[in-house]
């Protein structure tokens, strides 16, 4: 019982219960079918960005400019369908959208596994490339009129309950993160490729000795987060039904938020996908429920802020005190 409380994710857990309870007991309207669909469609772009940063931390990592490729790639899609094949699939627009994605993540791949630079600052300097080129050269107009199939796939549901006020309606977007987290699930618990992950965000060398490909392992991270941040971009424009430059960068913080308060460790080698799904629930009820209280909109990162040092410090806390009994045993 005791080992169980210790997890992670069982802090983060009580943690939500705590808080779903104190909203919901402060405004009933919270415990309704409708408040859980918009948690559920609103955990859907964080939780598939989360799936792939939580790799690059566990490999000891860190990655933010994949907002940037996210919105470069829904951007670049949706002009490259209006200018050549308007009337094409949803799933097309995912097909192309998911190789841009692969194509950025592939540079950022690069610098870090042939220069051996460091994670936040190649990811830093292509956050700002990447935006700044989509910008200058792509194109910097909202585009409103986007093709037919980001339409029809904003108003996809899959379950409708009739509800007081209106329509409570399930996005069917919400299995595409179901898909991801169980790919993400099997890749790190099931697969030699997940141990490497592990191992080189334990420690490099020791992976190296051990076997693993290092140079490999770092281009397959980013370039599969590349093609996830373009995944989770498409995916936010059809549920937007717009491509917006200025979108989706800045959840940066949001996003490594919640895989952080699920239990990585932000100097790898530790993390799991049910405590990143627990910490993105967590983190899209802290910025879209709290006004149901009362807190005010300029307070909520105050709130996010506290949850995000609650949350991180006592792990460390325990693994502190865990650490000063085992050395003490051993000096016994």
């Amino acid at each position: 019982m005791k080992r169980l409380l210790r997890r992670n994710e069982t802090l983060v857990a009580i943690t939500l219960v705590v808080l779903c309870l104190v909203i919901g007991l402060n405004n009933p309207t919270f415990f309704t079918v409708g408040t859980v669909f918009t948690l559920l469609r609103g955990s859907i772009v964080t939780g598939i960005f989360a799936m792939g940063v939580l790799i690059v931390i566990i490999s000891g990592g860190i990655d933010v400019s994949f907002t940037a490729i996210g919105v470069f790639a829904l951007y670049s899609t949706v002009k490259l369908m209006l200018a050549y094949a308007p009337d094409a699939s949803i799933w097309v627009a995912f097909s192309i959208a998911g190789l841009i994605g692969l194509g950025l993540g592939l540079i950022n791949a690069f610098f870090i596994a042939k220069f051996k630079l460091p994670t936040l600052i190649v990811t830093l300097g292509t956050l700002s490339m990447f935006h700044g080129f989509l910008l200058f050269a792509i194109g910097n107009q909202i585009i409103r009129d986007v093709p037919p199939a980001l339409t029809e796939f904003a108003r996809a549901t899959v379950i409708e309950i009739p509800q007081a006020r209106g329509t409570a309606n399930l996005h069917p977007a919400v299995f595409l993160l179901v898909a991801v987290a169980i790919l993400m699930w099997i890749l790190l618990r099931y697969t030699m490729l997940g141990r490497g992950i592990y191992a080189l965000g334990g420690a490099p060398e020791a992976a190296e000795r051990a076997g693993f490909n290092v140079t490999r392992i770092q281009y397959f991270i980013y370039g599969f987060v590349g093609l996830l941040s373009g995944v989770a971009g498409m995916t936010f424009g059809g549920l937007a039904r717009q491509a917006n430059p200025q979108d989706i960068v800045g959840m940066e913080l949001n996003v490594i938020a919640a895989v952080v308060l699920g239990g990585a460790y932000l100097t790898g080698g530790r993390g799991t996908v049910i405590g990143t799904l627990l910490g993105v629930i967590l983190v899209v009820i802290a910025n879209n429920s709290l006004i149901l209280i009362g807190v005010p909109t300029v307070w909520q990162r105050v709130v996010i802020g506290l949850i995000i040092l609650i949350g991180t410090g006592i792990p460390a806390i325990q693994e502190r005190r865990a650490g000063k009994i085992t050395s003490g045993l051993a000096e016994a």
